[in-house]
């Protein structure tokens, strides 16, 4: 094997096309760009958005302008005009409430009392209370969020509202009282005086259990214990007197 015997796989090179070079070549004439048109031309590439020559698509369609607010909340609203004006009509009594002369309590108003005189469309939305018109019957409103104004002649005209809150925190499930609770509840009996040590104690109980402590070595025990085998050590003053002194030796 030399060098110059070495040669490219068959078929891995592929000669390059001489196009309009005669019948011959494969590709004379109109060297396979058909028979006139735009595409025969020299330089007549077309853009891949071109449409023809209509308006193009990103001409006929106008820019977003603005933005839309993702944590907006649509509010079925009702004025209270319009429900102190039913209410002057007689439209959220019952048939007990129109036989006696005498109105002890407010009217009591919510979404669905609304949705069955006709003043709110759908109760899938949350409601608003807003404070066009006046007001002259005292009601107990319960919505999900008023106006200043709203509110402001609800109460003046002798009613009161009740806004619907949302929970924002996770709550116990009903019939289980958590351990925390508990502790704090026992904390709270206790006297005043014990006070810190029922809260501590009540807190080590909330906390899960350390583990055990070492067993202390002979080198950490206390100095009072090896004061206590010093003394067991050393002589009692019976035994003192009972030795022999010097002279008597």
């Amino acid at each position: 094997m030399k060098l110059h015997d070495l040669r490219p796989p068959e078929g891995s090179n592929k000669a390059r096309t001489r196009v309009g070079r005669g019948i011959a070549a494969g590709k004379g004439k109109t060297a396979g760009r058909g028979t006139k048109g735009q595409k025969a031309r020299a330089g007549g590439s077309i853009p891949a958005w071109f449409e023809g020559g209509q308006t193009p698509l990103h001409i006929r369609i106008p820019k977003l302008r603005g933005f839309k607010n993702r944590f907006k909340v649509e509010y079925e609203v009702v004025n209270v005009g319009a429900i102190g004006a039913l209410a002057d009509g007689g439209a959220f009594e019952f048939e007990g409430d129109k036989k006696s002369s005498k109105k002890s309590a407010p009217i009591t108003v919510n979404q669905d009392i609304l949705r069955a005189v006709g003043l709110v469309r759908t109760l899938n939305k949350p409601l608003k209370i807003l404070g066009a018109g006046e007001l002259s019957v005292p009601l107990f409103v319960v919505a999900d969020a008023f106006t200043a104004s709203a509110r402001a002649k609800i109460e003046a005209a002798g009613g009161s509202v009740n806004v619907l809150e949302v929970p924002s925190t996770p709550l116990v499930a009903l019939g289980v009282t958590a351990q925390t609770d508990v502790a704090q509840a026992d904390a709270t009996e206790a006297a005043p005086a014990d006070a810190p040590a029922a809260a501590a104690e009540a807190r080590a109980a909330s906390k899960p259990l350390k583990a055990r402590a070492k067993p202390r070595t002979k080198a950490s025990a206390p100095k009072d214990e090896e004061a206590a085998s010093v003394a067991d050590d050393a002589p009692s003053p019976d035994d003192q007197a009972a030795q022999p002194t010097g002279d008597d030796a």
